[in-house]
């Protein structure tokens, strides 16, 4: 009984000296037969994620990030991605305790070296690609509402089917002419004893110092393919114009280079018909910082007399009213200032943050509009305005583009009376 109670606690130690460290394929969220590409993806996205930069004061996205790093250092070699697969995580270890392998067990050399910093001890950063920059024009709706735009480009990406190899067979041999170095030098004799050396690219392999035997049917052996991708860019409310949105790594792919950003500048496009429906000249919001603008049309009956409420509707559909009580004048050109109407305000903090309670003014200008001619009874009604008016201001009707001096009240006053 001893013996099988002794079997049975060494049985348990195995096994949880097995699980103590997690399998390197499921930090990376990856299947076993991964290819150098996907994890290449898996870690550029998850060591991003749980960077300590990031991650202030984040203990647990601190492990994580080291988590992340040694599985790639290990899986990212063929010698030491074969004698985990074979041996798991107690074989990696004898491996490098005998010399073998990476020693530098390093994550943030590991993460300059792969995003383009430079490496420690001298190692060289590996190449980026360039920024691919594309704008995008959107409505002040959708500036003001916030949205989720999806668009697609043209974009460079590594051939799936050759894993990026230009090889029908994923066999690269390296080219037998250049020796691999992509570049072969001539001699050539300019007198007795005297010869010039000329360096070109070779071009047998095309410069990259390796050849294919049967070339990949689906990129024709450039090892890369341009394909419609799509992207979905998430606008927040408020965002600023011509605001730029980066997606790190998410250029044109290559092979040879660790791929750039893509910067997306969002634009303001004209109002179209869902923004105007009434198709009225001028009748569309205008934006100017957090400020919104606006025109409205009223008639000549409106300005002089008052006694009107208009419903204005706003970008997300809410209704503004602007009213003038009766006896209340607008004059040509008059802006009314209408707080917390405006924009939503957007902050940035960190990541975009938005503030709900925090908005822009709205500012209202009146353009009258003159009648082409007086409806019935407006006449009347108008010169009878304009005579109580002109008696309670002094104005003569020889003198009416102006006020009187006071002197001239009383005159002014008798000839309204003999009227």
């Amino acid at each position: 009984m001893r013996a099988a109670g002794a079997a049975l606690l060494l049985l348990v130690s195995i096994i949880q000296l097995a699980f103590c460290s997690e399998d390197f394929y499921k930090i990376l969220g990856l299947k076993r037969d991964a290819n150098d590409r996907e994890i290449k993806s898996a870690y550029r996205q998850l060591s991003k994620k749980f960077h300590p930069d990031k991650n202030p004061g984040d203990e647990t996205a601190k492990d994580k990030f080291v988590e992340v790093s040694q599985a790639y250092e290990a899986l990212s070699d063929p010698d030491t991605r074969k004698i985990y697969d074979q041996y798991g995580h107690d074989g990696l270890r004898s491996h490098q305790q005998q010399g073998g392998g990476h020693r530098h067990h390093d994550p943030f050399d590991i993460f300059g070296r792969f995003f383009g910093g430079g490496g420690h001890f001298g190692q060289p950063s590996e190449r980026r690609g360039h920024n691919v920059e594309l704008r995008v024009q959107i409505t002040l709706r959708d500036f003001y509402n916030g949205q989720t735009v999806e668009f697609t480009w043209d974009k460079q990406e590594i051939c799936e089917h050759c894993d990026g190899t230009g090889a029908e067979d994923k066999v690269v041999d390296i080219c037998g002419r250049c020796g691999g170095h992509g570049i072969v030098i001539q001699k050539r004799m300019l007198a007795p004893g005297m010869f010039q050396q000329i360096q070109t690219h070779c071009d047998q392999c095309g410069g990259r110092g390796k050849s294919v035997k049967r070339v990949c049917p689906i990129c024709q052996g450039q090892r890369v393919i341009r394909r419609p991708t799509p992207v979905s860019v998430v606008i927040q409310r408020g965002v600023a114009r011509d605001a730029r949105l980066v997606y790190e790594n998410e250029a044109d792919a290559s092979p040879d280079y660790v791929a750039g950003d893509l910067i997306v500048t969002l634009s303001e496009k004209e109002p179209d018909a869902e923004d105007n429906p009434d198709k009225v000249d001028g009748a569309n919001f205008r934006r100017r910082g957090n400020d919104l603008f606006w025109k409205e049309i009223i008639s000549l009956r409106e300005a002089w007399m008052g006694d009107w409420t208009r419903n204005l509707t706003h970008l997300d559909g809410h209704i503004v009213e602007l009213k003038r009580e009766r006896g209340q004048t607008v004059q040509p050109g008059h802006v009314d200032t209408i707080a917390h109407e405006g924009m939503p305000i957007w902050h940035e903090d960190g990541e975009s943050v938005y503030h709900k309670t925090e908005y822009g003014n709205m500012y209202i200008e009146y353009i009258v509009v003159l009648p082409d001619q007086m409806e019935s009874g407006m006449e009347k009604e108008f010169w009878s305005l304009w005579q109580k008016w002109r008696g309670k201001n002094g104005v003569s009707l020889h003198k009416d583009s102006g006020r009187p001096d006071r002197s001239n009240f009383a005159e002014n006053k008798r000839s309204h009376e003999e009227l």
